[in-house]
């Protein structure tokens, strides 16, 4: 078994792939002080509840967009499961070109996206990642990255009007009856889940607008059932995507 780590801003996903097929997901939160001991003991707890023991795991692949947890969660994979984990980063083999101002700097994250959309679905294409920031990524015909828009996410919108504000309460996010709301928390779920799916639908007009053609969407992140079902354009949902893509970046290097 092949596993996944995809460490983002709020939460960790870690996925075990045989071949393929992905057999199991589970998640952590982030936490930059937490050292490797204490995630190599999350991470073996989480196997643990899917039945996975160390004899299982013949290798493992990281992608990260948070720095300070890179070498501590190799780290933490080479004390409990005795494997060397690959990092997605400059110089790793993804099959895909990256055609932006600095390659370099692109995320770990959008790199396996647009590898498992190419592989998986078409190109070009638009990937949407809603999750801690809702990143809208573009491929061409040849399945590069050739950018991104990178807009606040949905639970920012959330968390900024609660903590910006005096009277404003903590609310969850579920999508209220009405796009009028008639008390302050229905108006609040309104502005952010409603709007924030108007913000998707109007960029994805203006990035076919902008390349010429309409692009098959492709759409992923922790809070894409969320939003998705109240745009107006068709979209194709894959919760795992990153980690599909970080299992196919994987077997191009092993």
């Amino acid at each position: 078994m092949i596993l996944t780590i995809d460490i983002g801003n709020t939460s960790i996903a870690l996925g075990g792939f045989e071949g393929d097929e992905l057999k199991f997901v589970g998640r952590l939160s982030t936490d930059v002080t937490k050292t490797e001991d204490e995630y190599a003991s999350k991470i073996m707890s989480i196997l643990a509840l899917h039945n996975v023991h160390k004899e299982n795991i013949d290798g493992a692949i990281i992608s990260s967009v948070v720095p300070a947890l890179n070498l501590v969660m190799k780290s933490a994979l080479r004390l409990v499961y005795d494997v060397d984990a690959l990092m997605v980063c400059p110089g790793i083999k993804t099959g895909i070109g990256i055609l932006c101002d600095s390659p370099s700097s692109v995320g770990a994250d959008l790199i396996c996206s647009c590898v498992a959309a190419n592989e998986l679905y078409s190109a070009p294409a638009l990937i949407i990642d809603i999750g801690t920031a809702t990143k809208m990524i573009v491929t061409n015909k040849n399945g590069a990255f050739i950018g991104v828009s990178i807009i606040p996410g949905v639970m920012m919108g959330l968390k900024a009007l609660s903590n910006g504000t005096a009277q404003l309460p903590q609310v969850g996010l579920e999508a209220p009856a009405t796009v009028i709301g008639k008390n302050t928390v229905d108006c609040m779920k309104s502005g952010v889940i409603f709007g924030h799916a108007s913000l998707i639908d109007g960029m994805i007009d203006r990035i076919n607008a902008e390349v010429g053609e309409k692009l098959p969407v492709i759409v992923t992140g922790g809070y894409a059932s969320v939003v998705v079902s109240h745009c107006n354009h068709k979209m194709v949902i894959d919760e795992y995507l990153v980690l599909k893509g970080l299992n196919l970046i994987y077997n191009k290097n092993k």
